[in-house]
């Protein structure tokens, strides 16, 4: 049986060896041929169609394809490249991913929260904006577990497909634009990008997305309202007049530990240690019955866990083959860059989608020249920055401001991670296109059920609780396409189309 325990040794496990094995470590793209691409190609299309042609079949087969494909990438780097170093890199930003993701999805099973009472469409609103607001405190996965039951159940009387559906929308993506608490910012956070700095730059457009989404939402909600009251008489659940009900608060700390642990760089590991404590803790002190009201599993993050090593490891050769490829792709316009990184977000995930389209502007932008330089003038403090007169005088300077502005430790230490320099030298120069890569990559993660993490777990907990949810092109065609394309086209008219 699948137990919290073993989970807990395995990632302690890895954590360990992982603090060996990256000691030091300091990695580029590898040049790797595009037919080694192939494995994460097969691996998302499979994730993506064979569940909706034999769901049983993929239910007890997807860990033999996930870690099958994720071996082949694998091999190839440590036997053929002899650049295992590369592989390592990328296991340690899976470690961190899964350990947020899986921290902010025990703690939120802990948290039972029951609203009573008779739904309108204004407090459905209310409800979902306070969701985008949460999701970039607790990340979409926390928000989205937290707040799904709760929101059925207040609408349990007159519960429609399409109020779920945009649920995932604002709650289970787009909400989460403004701060790295998970995927996919969380992956840039790892690659150097400030906490605060997509907050600073994109809250406009965060804004004016979530107000169109809400305002569609409250016409069709206000409309299915009153069709119901115009209706016959139903007999109301029974338990539409029970009290509010509120448990398992005390969690509250333990996700106060996660999001505080977020902010730690050094030393290493402790990090993943304190968010895998918080974990544990939440667990351990959450009262069964809790558990039970919430119908809490480990399923869902089991399977997130098998299918991401599998996306991480296989999705090594694109990142390093996009970095030393990207000026042959066509890409070059921070349109579209937000529309390429959309399009993959939805199709595909929006985590890979995000580091695929940063490693892309990384090697169409960043020249390794400029990263030395900026290294050598970190290691010497600034010394010297007002004698360069070269031709790339102004990036090199835009650059050292940058980090200076955002990781005033890493000046202090004398030491910047390649990957650090290289997102600095976007944000001080080409700040637009990791806008775009942002934006594109958050936002677009709504527009299918596989964009991102919670939308699948949300279908699956308002599937039980019988609501009857639109099929995969179901889903496409009667809300992405009316609600969400225009609204992203207007996104892009604005301020990517330059």
């Amino acid at each position: 049986m699948f137990s919290i325990r073993l989970v807990v040794k395995i990632v302690l496990s890895l954590a360990i060896f992982s603090s060996f094995a990256f000691a030091g470590e300091e990695s580029y793209a590898a040049q790797v041929p595009l037919s080694m691409v192939l494995p994460f190609v097969i691996l998302l299309v499979a994730i993506a169609v064979v569940p909706f042609i034999n769901r049983n079949w993929w239910k007890n087969n997807y860990p033999y394809v996930a870690v099958g494909l994720g071996l082949i990438p694998v091999a190839y780097y440590f036997v053929v490249l002899g650049n295992g170093g590369r592989m390592l890199q990328i296991g340690k930003e899976y470690l961190s991913f899964i350990v947020l993701i899986g921290s902010l999805f025990i703690v939120s099973g802990g948290i039972h929260i029951r609203i009573t009472g008779k739904s309108t469409p204004f407090a459905n609103v209310c409800l979902l904006a306070i969701g985008a607001v949460a999701a970039n405190v607790l990340g979409t996965t926390g928000a989205s577990m937290i707040l799904i039951r709760p929101f059925l159940r207040v609408n349990k009387y007159r519960i429609r497909g399409f109020q779920v559906v945009f649920f995932i929308f604002v709650v289970g993506n787009m909400g989460g634009a403004l701060t790295p608490i998970g995927p996919p910012l969380f992956l840039g956070y790892l690659s150097g990008v400030p906490f605060w700095w997509v907050l600073e730059y994109v809250w406009h457009m965060w804004i004016l997305a979530i107000a169109i989404v809400l305002a569609v939402f409250f016409v069709m909600d206000t409309i299915s309202f009153r069709k119901f009251e115009a209706g016959p008489k139903r007999v109301l659940p029974s338990k539409l007049h029970e009290k509010t009900e509120v448990g398992g608060m005390h969690n509250v700390f333990f996700l106060a530990v996660i999001i505080a642990a977020v902010f730690l760089e050094n030393p290493p590991f402790l990090r993943e240690a304190l968010m895998i404590a918080a974990a544990a803790g939440s667990y351990f002190t959450t009262r069964n019955e809790i558990h039970v009201k919430n119908d809490f599993n480990f399923v869902p993050i089991k399977e997130v866990a098998i299918l991401f090593a599998g996306i991480f490891a296989t999705m090594v050769p694109a990142l390093d083959w996009l970095e030393l490829n990207a000026s042959s792709i066509g890409m070059a316009t921070p349109g579209q860059f937000y529309w390429g990184t959309g399009a993959l977000s939805g199709v595909l995930d929006n985590a890979p989608a995000y580091l695929n389209s940063l490693s892309a502007s990384v090697g169409l932008f960043v020249d390794q020249k400029i990263v030395v330089q900026i290294q050598y003038l970190i290691a010497s403090h600034g010394a010297g920055i007002a004698a360069i007169k070269d031709i790339h005088a102004d990036e090199i300077r835009n650059t050292f401001a940058t980090i200076a502005k955002f990781h005033p430790d890493i000046v202090a230490t004398g030491s910047v991670p390649p990957s650090v320099a290289q997102v600095s030298y976007l944000i001080g120069n080409h700040d637009v296109y990791l806008k775009a890569i942002s934006v594109g990559a958050v936002f677009f993660g709504a527009c299918t059920y596989i964009g991102n993490g919670p939308n699948f777990m949300v279908k699956s907990i308002a599937e039980q609780a019988g609501v009857a949810m639109p099929s995969f092109f179901g889903y496409i065609g009667r809300y992405t396409v009316p609600v969400l394309l225009p609204t992203f086209a207007l996104i892009w008219f604005l301020f990517f189309r330059s």
